[in-house]
């Protein structure tokens, strides 16, 4: 659909008409609204619940301070904008000069806020991009000047906010390798509280770049006001929140910060060259964090997440069968068992590569993507036939921006690695990190993963790990410019990634990170999913699927079955259904029962996705406040739904909550029916297959059903028609 462009109409085309008028961002319940005033700065007015009657915006005061607070004039609080002209001022004035609106289709309008320096031809550029039935607010910032000389930018947020409210309670999460996503809820003190990452690559691993925050009281899942924001960004970030309890200027305000972290990443930014920020994304809703949770899902799967919508292939990975350890016969055997299975794809994992240094462990052949010859002497092509003959579609492993120095890539091209020059070398997980800074090193990796696909027509999906963050890091290609190398080794990557998009629009691929290191959205508009976490014991899994389902939809989380953990596998499997199924077991050693109970689930999996992968999610029971958990989805017409219920570690007397259910359409008939039986049939949920009306099941709800520890349930919930 053609764009319409058009100057916002209470803003008029001339600056005299800009003094004291508004400009207002609206999704179908919320608003944001900005003020010109007379000496033409831009000042908030309002984030919230949507007026009826837009005038009535023009009766509230503004905040006291710049909307986007500018480093070296005035400055008492973090700015957002800071840098130093060319002639060394390090001071910003900016003043509205345009606003613009472009509304895209039904559901999209971008507002764009230009704002120009008085005096220095410096002009920053404030977009706001409104959904209006997610009723999600996507935000970012342009910059870009005409001195003669570069400016260095010190400071470039995405998205600032200002809320005037009396008390506000954050919600982040935390955690490192196979521990990733600790929830904690603390109150804001006073001061300066940030999120942030140093780590350059895999940069969520020990901080998410996401938040809650519930205003003036904790909120819960349906009660309570919450501001939920993620920055799509796979580099440093910094989620910053300023809390002024008092100040003879304007009382009390929390400024919002989100952007790169400005951390060791002084950017120069030469003549005309445009600087584009990463989205700050967020949602505003007064019904809980289940809201907005729900707001964020949508948002994601229409329009943050590569193909979101579209179904995922369920997968059989060799990891947990083989290791380092396989050949081709070994791999072509176990096509039977991905087939025997009921998967769609067979997932080749780390091993298959390097000749000079095979890759028999993680120490070598990370940079030489040939296939090993030792291993695989007829090549992956001949894999992928294999698979196709078996009537398995085939997925690979692969490690791009990494590199061994046991490597014929390292002999070769040793400037190509980040390591500072003079220092020792460190490594982590016995390797490096490419420097995606370079053109040179982006067509390389490039080249690898094209080539591997061009020759390989049939491949179907690529898991992409990334198993370390950044140190000792220094550019060689970059020489005087390394604050940039934070900045430029992420945009290196996404033009490698937007390359590969262009050609290989249906090939499904993980975002993996040594587990949760890349949990962001800057990355899934190129993935369709992201591996959370190397923890595949199901107990840790469900408090950590809990806490991503706050961001992410269950479509982009993949949860596998494996060893890891001692309970049944019905137990793993129904945890795994939970997000994107997969597999990484040996199928040889499960037992009949325990193949004909995957079988079925698999199949029920692919008959459910849509509702689990797509619909609307409700947190029931948390596993953080009880000894059991429970959770559904919704489809959009509330025909269908899926429940999940765990008992944890339980203990002898334990009480059990009722299971209400949420969701529903009050005035249908609904049949509950227990499915992923095991054994003979026999159902935890004695009453299966009885018909409720959606008012009961929300109001009424259902007696908890589970007995014993680490036990399972799904129930299936479809709208019972009858004549």
């Amino acid at each position: 659909m053609k764009k319409i462009i058009l100057t916002i109409a209470v803003l008029g085309g001339s600056m005299a008409l800009f003094a004291q008028q508004q400009i207002i961002i609206r999704t179908e319940n919320t608003a944001q609204v900005y003020k010109v005033t007379e000496d033409k700065k831009l000042l908030q007015v309002y984030v919230g619940e949507a007026l009826q009657h837009d005038d009535e915006y023009q009766k509230m005061p503004a905040f006291p301070i710049d909307a986007y607070v500018q480093g070296g004039l005035n400055v008492i609080r973090e700015p957002a904008f800071q840098i130093t002209h060319a002639d060394g001022n390090p001071s910003l004035m900016l003043q509205v000069a345009d606003v613009k609106s472009e509304k895209t289709d039904d559901n999209v309008t971008i507002t764009h806020v230009q704002l120009k320096d008085a005096v220095y031809p410096v002009e920053i550029t404030m977009h706001f991009k409104a959904f209006r039935k997610e009723n999600v607010i996507e935000q970012w910032s342009s910059i870009r000047h005409t001195e003669k000389t570069p400016v260095v930018l010190h400071r470039y947020s995405s998205g600032a906010l200002q809320l005037k409210e009396d008390k506000y309670w954050l919600t982040h999460f935390f955690g490192d390798w196979a521990n990733e996503m600790r929830m904690e809820e603390t109150q804001l003190p006073e001061g300066i509280h940030s999120i942030e990452s140093k780590l350059g690559t895999r940069a969520t691993n020990f901080d998410l770049p996401s938040f809650l925050l519930s205003l003036n009281k904790q909120a819960d899942e349906d009660n309570g006001t919450v501001l939920a924001g993620s920055l799509a960004w796979s580099g440093n970030f910094q989620l910053m929140f300023e809390n002024v309890r008092y100040s003879e200027d304007f009382n009390h305000l929390l400024q919002i910060q989100a952007g790169i972290n400005p951390y060791a990443s002084d950017y120069q930014l030469k003549p005309n060259e445009i600087f584009t920020t990463p989205s700050f994304i967020y949602t505003y809703t007064t019904h809980g964090k289940g809201q907005a949770s729900r707001n964020m899902h949508q948002w994601a799967l229409n329009y943050g997440i590569y193909k979101g919508r579209e179904h995922r292939q369920t997968l059989l990975n060799n990891w947990e069968a083989t290791y380092f350890d396989f050949n081709e016969q070994k791999l072509v055997n176990l096509f039977d068992d991905a087939k025997k299975l009921g998967v769609e794809l067979f997932l080749l994992d780390d091993g298959w590569f390097g000749n000079k240094y095979p890759r028999n462990s993680d120490n070598a052949g990370l940079g030489d993507w040939d296939a090993n010859k030792q291993k695989l002497p007829q090549g992956i092509g001949y894999l992928v036939q294999e698979a196709a003959k078996k009537g398995v579609k085939f997925g690979i492993w692969m490690e791009p921006e990494m590199i061994n120095p046991k490597s014929e890539l390292y002999e070769k091209h040793k400037d190509w690695v980040l390591e500072l020059p003079n220092r020792p070398e460190h490594l982590r997980r016995t390797q490096l990190v490419l420097d995606l800074a370079n053109p040179a090193v982006q067509d390389y990796v490039y080249k690898v993963v094209d080539d591997l696909l061009s020759q390989n027509k049939d491949i179907a999906y690529i898991k992409w790990d990334c198993n370390r963050y950044m140190t000792n890091t220094y550019s060689a290609y970059l020489k005087d410019k390394q604050s940039q190398l934070y900045v430029d080794y992420v945009k290196g990557l996404y033009t490698v990634l937007k390359r590969l998009r262009t050609k290989y629009t249906d090939l499904e691929m993980m975002l993996c990170s040594g587990g949760g290191g890349r949990a962001e959205y800057g990355g899934l508009q190129y993935f369709q999913e992201f591996w959370p976490s190397d923890n595949t014991d199901p107990l840790s899994r469900i408090y950590m699927q809990w806490g991503y389902s706050y961001f992410f939809p269950a479509a982009t989380i993949c949860a596998h079955i494996t060893s890891w953990g001692k309970q049944s596998i019905k137990f793993k499997t129904d945890v795994a259904m939970m997000g994107k199924l997969g597999f990484d077991i040996q199928v040889s050693h499960l037992k009949p029962e325990e193949l004909t109970y995957c079988q079925s689930a698999i199949g029920n999996f692919k008959r459910l996705q849509d509702v689990i992968g797509f619909g609307d999610l409700y947190r029931l029971i948390s596993p953080y406040e009880n000894n059991c958990s429970s959770l559904m989805y919704v489809n959009d017409d509330k025909k269908k739904a899926v429940l999940f219920a765990f008992n944890l570690q339980t203990m002898h007397g334990d009480v059990f909550p009722r299971v209400i259910l949420k969701g529903l359409d009050a005035g249908k008939k609904y049949k509950v029916e227990e499915i992923n039986l095991e054994k003979e049939g026999r159902a935890s949920f004695k009453k299966s297959g009885t018909v409720y009306s959606g008012d009961y099941l929300m109001k009424v709800g259902l007696d908890w059903f589970l007995r014993g520890e680490q036990t399972s349930a799904v129930l299936e919930i479809t709208e019972e028609v009858r004549p």
